[in-house]
């Protein structure tokens, strides 16, 4: 009676964020159970990590573009710093020191990603969002572009306990026969240490920390001021509201947590290489389809998105040549779904029945007389 009292008594929106956290736990054990047993496919394997660093990409996206409602096309580009400077991190110290532990290299290469990824979401964030209008789409896609193609031509060696930076084609000269690349142009950063056999144990755990995160800044005092900017940008403004320092911030998470994702993807991958396709502006736009799919401010909406779109591609392959017409098929569909207000009404009546339901198993009913 006291937990069901407390349940009754809760916000709705604090009992969305249990039955939501609860649920990815509910599904995490499943899963963990499942490849303990062995009872998973490969294929099925290989969807985990890229589900959940997916995920971690969709919703600090939503944070950005639902939550705040300024559209970013430069995602991928925070993401890819974070991937390239994650990879660094650990191809430098399994270089320098290959006894160190992952668990010391890898939490090191997963902050330091973050932080820098951030730090360029307020370096784009500064002069940009002070401005009214589609500026911020338009310069993070420039960003976007820029940054990977800045990678694709640097070169970093370590030449005698040094660092030898160079960039175009032509590489470093008079470097000595011990000097070590550690990134090496168009070729990027290989032999970056993977996640191993727990990989799928920690990106669930950073994806389950980035929607903590996301929901607890969503229904703070913060959030409430990002959604009140959303809303009305004049009467926030009116009130007392800070606009561009609440944009800063929302645009600097999101970045962070952006960075996390790539620190991911590169050490899934075993490597950082900076292609059109990993990190420019058709990976940004498949960052986008997750948030608008998903629902534009539905951060379970976008989580679901995420996980169906990383795995009908994979799972289409064997039609080969004719796997993006079915997919954009599906796409096409489930966005006429989602706007569908007759399908929208029967989702709605399905979702209060399945409240009712949790609500009952709570809450005991009064005994009717005889």
């Amino acid at each position: 009676m006291a937990l069901a009292a407390k349940w009754k008594n809760m916000r709705a929106s604090t009992r969305k964020k249990l039955l939501m956290l609860g649920g990815m736990l509910v599904v995490f054990a499943i899963l963990q159970l499942l490849l303990s047993l062995d009872l998973l496919s490969n294929q099925i394997q290989s969807w985990l990590v890229p589900c959940c660093y997916n995920i971690i990409l969709a919703v600090s996206l939503n944070l950005t573009v639902g939550i705040l409602g300024e559209l970013s096309l430069g995602h991928a580009g925070f993401m890819c710093v974070g991937a390239f400077v994650g990879a660094f991190v650990s191809k430098y110290f399994d270089t320098v020191n290959p006894d160190l532990s992952a668990w010391i290299r890898l939490p090191l290469a997963l902050v330091l990603g973050g932080i820098v990824a951030g730090l360029f979401g307020l370096i784009v964030g500064v002069p940009v969002l002070r401005l009214n209008g589609d500026y911020l789409a338009i310069v993070t896609l420039a960003f976007g572009e820029i940054i990977w193609n800045l990678f694709n031509v640097t070169r970093v060696s370590l030449d005698n306990g040094s660092f030898r930076v160079g960039v175009g084609g032509t590489g470093l000269s008079n470097l000595s026969a011990d000097a070590v690349p550690l990134v090496d142009g168009s070729l990027g950063i290989t032999s970056v240490p993977r996640l191993g056999k727990g990989g799928f144990a920690i990106a669930f755990v950073l994806a389950f920390l980035t929607v903590l995160l996301v929901m607890n800044l969503i229904h703070s005092r913060t959030g409430r001021a990002i959604k009140a900017i959303r809303d009305n940008r004049i009467a926030a403004e009116s009130i007392g509201i800070n606009i561009t320092k609440y944009k800063l911030i929302a645009l600097v998470v999101s970045a962070f947590l952006a960075g996390i994702a790539g620190v991911l993807y590169a050490h899934n991958a075993g490597q950082a290489v900076a292609t059109q396709a990993d990190y420019g502006y058709v990976m940004s736009i498949n960052i986008l389809v997750f948030v608008v799919l998903g629902g534009m401010g539905s951060t379970l909406g976008s989580m679901i998105a995420a996980v169906v779109l990383t795995i009908l591609p994979e799972w289409l392959r064997f039609l080969s040549d004719y796997r993006m017409l079915i997919y954009a098929v599906v796409l096409i569909g489930m966005m006429l779904v989602n706007g569908s207000p007759a399908i929208k009404a029967v989702v709605d009546r399905g979702r209060q029945v399945v409240k009712q339901k949790i609500k009952n198993l709570f809450i005991r009913q009064p005994k009717k007389e005889a």
